[in-house]
């Protein structure tokens, strides 16, 4: 496909067949087009963004969490965890503990209010998931999507994404 763009690494790199070249062009577009179609159902039916949405499943299912915590859980920088809890304090989603000037030790957990958008909300996103992603896969071809994901997240669990 676009191998020849790049001759001057020959040797240098083992592209990608063009069977990989497509699966991989495939995800990349699935994952956007997901994500949007996700966003737009959690607009829809409660005025939250996915990013709300994964704060607050973490929240629920694992508790009030120290926010290096939370970041590692969800995996995201600190500088956008940051902010995104900030907008969500600001809507009354999450609350936080602990003194502002210590990021170590300041804890934050979900509130009644976030507690209720997230259960107007999960709702259709579980149906949106199962719709998009399991309808129609057997169950040995929802296993072998398992491995692929759990493999790669393994991977960069181990730094082979740096």
């Amino acid at each position: 496909m676009t191998r020849h763009i790049f001759r001057r690494y020959a040797g240098r790199v083992e592209w990608l067949t063009d069977e990989q070249q497509r699966i991989w062009r495939n995800y990349l577009a699935m994952t956007d087009r997901l994500h949007a179609a996700l966003n737009r159902q959690l607009q829809q039916d409660c005025e939250l963004s996915l990013s709300d949405y994964d704060v607050l499943v973490a929240l629920s299912e694992r508790g009030p969490l120290r926010i290096n915590e939370l970041g590692q859980l969800i995996g995201w920088e600190q500088s956008r965890l940051s902010h995104q809890l900030r907008r969500m304090r600001d809507r009354g989603l999450v609350d936080r503990q602990g003194h502002e000037d210590d990021r170590r030790g300041a804890v934050v957990g979900i509130t009644a209010a976030g507690l209720s958008a997230l259960q107007t909300a999960a709702p259709g996103h579980v149906e949106l998931v199962r719709a998009v992603v399991f309808d129609g896969l057997s169950v040995a071809e929802q296993r072998a999507f398992g491995v692929v994901v759990q493999t790669a997240l393994e991977r960069l669990d181990r730094g082979g994404g740096d």
